[in-house]
């Protein structure tokens, strides 16, 4: 079998967006970006989303839809030169397709050179990146996309669109090939590939050259299924957009009690091997998600993080399993760090007040003649360590910031509070 020049991936690109295999929330029949492309119409676009989603499929498809001029560079190559190319073709044929991988990584001078010509109309930009646009893309450039959208994963499904698709063509896939394969060993690689078309394809090629014979035919066995797609399933964008979402993900699904979720991000998270966001996230969830309900919480999750410091992985994960599964399982409050935020925006707001004079410190000098300290009553020479007395400003007498919820640990400090709540309006009402 003769090597293309080209991996698999590449030569099975859509040529038009009919020829899109998933990503119907972007470019479906339905949707106004594919009914403006159809008529004719490219809109500036952002695309962003994970390797292998088909950002630049996608690009291709448009231009090939409508037959226009279509040039590709990346940003972290390509410079003002491949740029003043680009526009002065423009000039002679018109309004061009310029699509532009890894934008985020362009530079105040290419920016300052291409926005007048995408504002004139010669160039319309189609930019794709793996980072969040708005994060990471120059607003300049956002400004002029009037459509920026979220490619997501592939389901296996539509992997499966794609593998047979480059197995039965003849002109640029694998189709002049007598190929012996069964259809179970296509669903492990679109298993495998973990929504990366780009992957599925490619590996689907290694294995057809790992089959073939030297009569030339090829017949896949599933030994070699398994030893090509062994650990290709897993991708980690540490420090990435994927990476913060991931972290986000794990903690939403402790916080809604969800275990199995809860510890597949978890192992995601681990795979990963950034094992000190895991331990602060967990801390963070402590005393976030967990607080006043099981307050012993913050204690083992402390003592859990303590365990995976001195074992690293691959032990660390037992102790980061237990306490995630206890977290999980935990009852829940928010109620401490709420009444915290509500009295941050008081203050914040400028609803501060004066102190009351008998709160005021009474340690120096001179403090008796301004009244400092004068009235207090010291709680300790009072029944059960309590007496009543004004402790917030006059101008927020009567302000409350803490409501306790009835869950787990907490229960018993709500009726700690309503007790006190209670003595606090019969001491005023006998005052």
């Amino acid at each position: 079998m003769l090597f293309a020049s080209e991996p698999l991936s590449v030569r099975m690109r859509p040529r038009n967006i009919d020829e899109i295999v998933g990503q119907q929330h972007i470019i479906g029949p339905h949707t106004a970006l594919y009914k403006m492309i159809k008529n004719g119409h490219v809109p500036s676009l952002l695309l962003y989303g994970e390797p292998g989603v088909g950002k630049t499929s996608l690009a291709h498809a448009i231009a090939g839809t409508v037959q226009r001029d279509f040039f590709a560079i990346n940003a972290t190559a390509s410079g003002k030169k491949e740029m003043e190319e680009v526009v002065e073709t423009a000039k002679l044929t018109g309004n061009v397709i310029l699509f532009i991988d890894e934008i985020h990584r362009f530079n105040k001078a290419q920016q300052d050179y291409l926005l007048p010509h995408i504002e004139q109309g010669l160039i319309t930009l189609i930019g794709a990146t793996t980072e969040n646009p708005f994060h990471e893309v120059n607003p300049a450039i956002r400004s002029r996309c009037g459509q920026i959208k979220q490619l997501k994963r592939l389901e296996p499904d539509d992997i499966l669109i794609l593998l047979r698709r480059a197995l039965h063509d003849r002109d640029r896939g694998l189709g002049t090939l007598a190929v012996d394969m069964e259809e179970r060993l296509l669903s492990m690689i679109a298993e495998a590939s973990g929504g990366d078309a780009r992957l599925a394809l490619n590996l689907l090629e290694t294995i057809i050259y790992a089959s073939q014979k030297d009569d030339g035919s090829v017949h896949v066995d599933e030994q070699t299924v398994r030893e090509c797609v062994e650990n290709r399933g897993f991708t980690h964008d540490k420090k990435g957009d994927t990476y913060y979402s991931l972290l986000s993900a794990f903690q939403k699904s402790v916080r809604g009690s969800d275990v199995d979720a809860a510890l597949h991000y978890l192992a995601r998270l681990l795979e990963g091997g950034d094992l000190a966001a895991v331990c602060r996230r967990l801390l963070v969830i402590a005393y976030e998600d967990i607080g006043l309900a099981n307050p012993m919480m913050g204690v083992k999750v402390q003592a859990a993080i303590a365990a995976v410091e001195r074992l690293g992985l691959p032990e660390a994960r037992i102790p980061l399993s237990v306490v995630t599964i206890e977290l999980c399982l935990s009852a829940k409050s928010n109620s401490a760090y709420k009444a915290l935020d509500a009295a941050i925006h008081d203050v914040r707001s400028g609803k501060i007040g004066d102190i009351p004079d008998h709160l005021k410190d009474a340690h120096y000098k001179g403090a008796s003649v301004l009244g400092h300290g004068k009235g207090y009553q010291y709680p300790h020479d009072y029944p059960n360590s309590w007496v009543f007395q004004q402790y917030l400003p006059d101008e927020l007498l009567g302000v409350k910031y803490y409501s306790p919820k009835q869950n787990g640990d907490e229960k018993y400090y709500a009726k700690v509070y309503e007790r006190l709540e209670q003595l606090k309006q019969q001491s005023h009402f006998r005052k």
